[in-house]
């Protein structure tokens, strides 16, 4: 069955209050997301990965190393990071729940301070790629960042939180302030909701 393009599970202009303008989201969702999708499609057809969930494909080809693997998983893993994305950000980010506060704060000392570590992350990351909170095989937190399509999958990681660095995502409402972008992220984004709910 051929992979989709999520629909946004809210409307374009839904992020704009919060800092992310309906044409960013027309460009980054409609265009960017539906290029990965409808290449996937495209590369997948006729191979072992046809009819294989999206998570196999992301961990099987990135495991392989076979460089005739790379347009597969680049476009498998940017079309599993953007469905995440959408889900992690929302029109009223409200109070983050008790648990994952506590949580954070058992993991980094504070929220402030995982806020600071997050925001590093992405600022950190050279060239394309997104930073990430994450659930690590052994249960703790931690704050990653990786290249280009590069996500948890990859190292059995849970991904509780990740933002986009690319400059697709940022360039029309921040042009090339990506620290402003990941400051907006944090504090008028993130759906805490739905980072608790994948603790």
């Amino acid at each position: 069955m051929a992979f989709t393009l999520p629909d946004l599970p809210y409307a374009h202009d839904a992020l704009a209050a919060g800092g992310m303008s309906k044409e960013t989201l027309e460009y980054h969702h409609d265009k960017h997301h539906k290029a990965y999708v409808d290449k996937l499609n495209e590369l997948v057809a006729g191979t072992e990965w046809e009819g294989k969930s999206l998570e196999d494909i992301v961990k099987g080809t990135y495991q392989s190393g076979a460089v005739a693997q790379n347009g597969i998983f680049n476009n498998a893993s940017q079309h599993w990071n953007h469905a995440q994305f959408w889900e992690m950000m929302g029109p009223n980010p409200g109070a983050i729940p008790g648990e994952l506060e506590k949580a954070l704060t058992e993991a980094f000392g504070s929220v402030d301070e995982f806020k600071k570590k997050f925001a590093e992350a992405g600022v950190g990351q050279f060239g394309s790629g997104w930073a990430w909170l994450v659930k690590d095989k052994d249960g703790s937190l931690k704050v990653t960042k990786t290249e280009n399509g590069v996500n948890p999958l990859c190292f059995g990681q849970t991904a509780l939180l990740g933002c986009d660095v690319w400059e697709h995502s940022y360039y029309i409402d921040f042009r090339n302030a990506r620290p402003k972008y990941l400051e907006n992220f944090l504090n008028n984004l993130v759906n805490w909701e739905n980072v608790a709910s994948r603790l």
